[in-house]
């Protein structure tokens, strides 16, 4: 399943590519990319353990960027 997210109070791209590498590294997770000009995350991952994976990849953004928001 691949799904889009808008982002809020992502404040730099440095920021923005922590957190397309920490969200690649979570288990059932296909693709990420996180696009600080956009404020988009785009993820592609496990189709029967989505809700799951969403949990760990907001986990794993807080742990990099914590006043970003991830809309889901």
């Amino acid at each position: 399943m691949k799904k889009t997210y808008k982002l809020t109070d992502l404040d730099c791209a440095n920021c923005a590519a922590k957190m397309e590498t920490a969200i690649q590294k979570i288990d059932g997770v296909n693709d990420a990319t996180v696009s600080f000009m956009t404020q988009k995350l785009t993820i592609e991952a496990d189709d029967s353990r989505f809700d799951e994976i969403m949990k760990q990849v907001v986990k794993a953004c807080k742990k990099v960027e914590p006043d970003c928001e991830i809309h889901l």
